[in-house]
């Protein structure tokens, strides 16, 4: 690695408040994790918090937004969403019923994911998802 890259890296993409740009999240998430192992759970899961934030908060509303982070270690990758707030529920893990059309979102970022943390930003919800990429002593990724 290069003697100015710290060994942590992070990507940042703001995304106004269309159903579009879900699709551009997934896009862009996929270029920056380009042939990482876990890049297809990476972006399956912004694309599961971007569509939440459109979904259940003000992000989707005409002036609204919703910001994806990446950082990127050698062993871990945490990926956050932070929606534009305006929800009257905090997002929780459900377990829908077979038959729901809706709900199952977090759940599914839940099983791909180490660890998921929800925290309130004073305006919305950031929710970041932790996935390990590499065990402890296994050659980490580029």
């Amino acid at each position: 690695m290069h003697e100015y890259t710290s060994k942590v890296r992070v990507w940042g993409l703001t995304c106004p408040g269309f159903r579009e740009e879900v699709g551009r999240a997934r896009r862009w998430t996929r270029d920056v994790l380009a042939g990482h192992p876990r890049a297809d759970d990476v972006t399956l899961i912004v694309s599961e918090l971007g569509t939440n934030a459109l979904l259940y908060t003000a992000s989707g509303e005409e002036s609204g937004a919703f910001q994806v982070a990446l950082a990127l270690s050698d062993h871990v990758i945490a990926v956050s969403v932070t929606d534009a707030g305006g929800s009257v529920t905090v997002p929780e893990v459900e377990h829908a019923e077979k038959a729901a059309l809706h709900g199952r979102g977090l759940d599914i970022v839940s099983s791909l994911a180490h660890n998921v943390s929800i925290h309130g930003t004073g305006k919305g919800f950031t929710v970041t998802a932790e996935i390990i990429s590499h065990h402890p002593g296994s050659r980490p990724w580029r």
